[in-house]
């Protein structure tokens, strides 16, 4: 029956979400679920188990022995034995005192990703902690409580600090957190969810704030995000190169097959996929190859603009790029990113650095070099459209009202070449600007945080120079009359587009449509 089917799509949804955490790892399909679609979250006992077995190990471990961050002091503080009567005051002190970010909250999604990355750090059984901060921290991504989280304080080494603190926070039931759309008194939050603070044992309050769980975290919705760019991409850039009735050739798999590099392979095979059925685009074999022309000059183009022909060579390095961040950020979300590292395999504790956020950092910059590329593609694209005496097919800036009464997507423009300006300027690498602090003792650093933030708003941006090129794209379809021509597919975006974008000739503000536009593009969900 159709019951019995949808509780055994529920029995297998929650079985992978339990494997994916028993094993003590995740994947980027996981994590969408989590995130996007509120999957929720199940501990195995198996996991939960192999906490356990980590906090029971240092607790006999710890005993007559000096471990930092137990009986010492933080950071350049170190060298600070702490008395016994103090150990757990000193775990508290260090959310408290560290609880110091400042600037607008990270939003919601980025929060519930970064308490995933510290629940797996967690689960690799290797930070000591007691099973009910765990526990808690689960109830929280799963009933969508929120901590507020300030954006600025972190400098990616020891970790997210800043950040982590404040998560912490309301872990002990302090803080504030947003919860059912409102910010909250955390402790109000906990009693209605009757929830309890998690309790201080050896190590929890350092555990917690110390590693690369937040830039992390937003590293992840990046990627998902500049993931969704990449695809829209392609998608323009096919309709694009319809709309322009483009030769085929440059997608071809004998032209692209002769560089060897994998994304521009994937990128044209992509293209070629999509543009399977369309009438609009050219066959250079029928045009040029199979016929005698004798004229002297060409009125269509015989290659088209670099913005349309070289599409697999411009996407394709982003292609590559993509691929490797998901893999730097799985492994960082699936490690042990605290210190030190508590190992019951080897019955010993190690000091390091495993909270350096360098991983991240560099390639979160070479996200948003990779978005800010796309989104000049975009950029260049949209200028096509937009002016006649390049494309010789179109009125100025789309414009299907009246030439000099009316002036279509004119003004939209200006948005999306400032947006495209101030993506290149935020290209700027943030992983070499380290800046020693804590007297010297972080004498290098990651400022990963600042660069998964950074990219966050060069994909924001993107989104917005994309929306008002699809914008530009539908308009652009409605004049030359080609709808029937279109690849089955590209029509069924122009479809979907002009259920909630209407052609229009009048002028009217735009900025609503473009905030639905860029909402329609974060939303479809689509593979590439």
């Amino acid at each position: 029956s159709i019951r019995r089917q949808r509780q055994m799509c529920i029995r297998d949804r929650i079985y992978l979400v339990q494997k994916m955490i028993a094993d003590n790892s995740t994947n980027l399909a996981a994590l969408y679920k989590v995130l996007f679609e509120d999957e929720k979250l199940e501990l195995s006992e198996e996991c939960v188990q192999k906490v356990e077995e980590s906090f029971n190990f240092l607790q006999s471990f710890s005993n007559d022995k000096i471990i930092y961050g137990i009986n010492t002091g933080f950071g350049p503080m170190a060298q600070y034995r702490i008395e016994d009567q103090s150990l757990l005051d000193l775990q508290y002190n260090i959310i408290r005192s560290h609880s110091t970010g400042a600037g607008k909250p990270l939003p919601k999604l980025y929060v519930k990703a970064a308490m995933i990355a510290r629940l797996y750090t967690f689960l690799q059984g290797k930070s000591g902690v007691h099973k009910e901060l765990v526990l808690l921290l689960c109830e929280f991504i799963n009933r969508g409580i929120y901590p507020f989280i300030p954006e600025h304080g972190s400098v990616g080494a020891s970790g997210d600090l800043v950040q982590l603190a404040h998560i912490a926070l309301t872990l002990i039931g302090e803080g504030e957190v947003f919860y059912q759309g409102q910010l909250c008194d955390t402790a109000t939050v906990l009693q209605e969810n009757e929830l309890k603070p998690f309790s201080m044992h050896i190590r929890e309050g350092l555990s917690v704030t110390n590693g690369t769980s937040v830039m992390t975290g937003i590293g992840i919705v990046n990627l998902i995000y500049a993931q969704k760019l990449l695809y829209w991409s392609v998608v323009a850039s096919v309709i694009m190169n319809e709309i322009a009735a483009s030769y085929d050739d440059f997608m071809a798999q004998a032209l692209n097959g002769a560089k060897h590099h994998r994304g521009q392979q994937e990128i044209a095979a992509m293209m070629r996929e999509w543009v399977s059925d369309s009438q609009c685009v050219l066959q250079r074999e029928n045009e040029l190859y199979n016929q005698i022309h004798k004229e002297k000059i060409f009125e269509h183009k015989v290659q088209p603009y670099y913005s349309l022909r070289c599409v697999p060579q411009i996407l394709g390095p982003i292609y590559d790029e993509l691929k490797n961040a998901e893999e730097v950020l799985i492994n960082e979300i699936n490690s042990a990113c605290d210190n030190p590292i508590i190992d019951p395999d080897t019955q010993n504790i190690y000091h390091g650095g495993n909270f350096h956020g360098d991983y991240v950092s560099f390639e979160m910059d070479k996200l948003k070099i990779a978005v800010t590329k796309l989104t000049m593609l975009s950029e260049r694209q949209l200028n096509y459209l937009f002016h006649d005496r390049i494309n010789g097919i179109l009125p100025p800036f789309v414009n299907l009202g009246v030439l000099g009464l009316n002036y279509g997507l004119q003004a939209s423009q200006f948005t999306a070449t400032s947006t495209t300006a101030e993506c290149q300027t935020l290209s700027n690498p943030m992983y070499v600007h380290s800046i020693p602090n804590n007297n010297d003792n972080q004498d290098i650093v990651s400022m990963g945080t600042n660069s998964a933030l950074l990219a966050k708003t060069v994909i924001e941006n993107s989104y917005q120079v994309m929306a008002i090129q699809f914008m530009g794209i539908v308009q652009a379809i409605d004049y030359l009359k080609i709808q029937e021509k279109l690849s089955s597919k590209s029509r069924q975006v122009y479809e979907e587009i002009r259920s909630f974008f209407p052609v229009f000739t009048e002028d009217t503000p735009k900025y609503k449509e473009i905030e639905q536009m860029i909402t329609y593009l974060k939303n479809k969900i689509n593979t590439l």
